[in-house]
């Protein structure tokens, strides 16, 4: 089974200065809240695009699910949330 630790080692490891709070539901289904400054100035999608494309081939193999919101630093802040 693949483990939440790892997605954010992951994530992170792609996206220099970035936080990633990582929900392990079953090994498979997983909820991610990704914050990272590279975000700035890219819309929705491309914020999705390049955190999909930190976790590579595993999505859709270890990873079946992976409910997925994205912040800028500033998002983040007004959302209330640390790290």
């Amino acid at each position: 089974m693949f483990q939440g630790s790892e997605i954010k080692k992951l994530i992170e490891a792609a996206l220099p200065e970035s936080v990633a709070l990582i929900v392990d539901e079953d090994g498979e289904h997983f909820q991610g809240e990704v914050m990272s400054p590279a975000f700035v100035g890219m819309s929705l999608v491309k914020q999705h695009q390049a955190v999909y494309a930190a976790l590579g081939a595993r999505m859709g193999r270890e990873i079946h699910a992976f409910q997925l919101k994205t912040y800028t630093p500033d998002a983040w802040r007004n959302a209330g949330k640390t790290a």
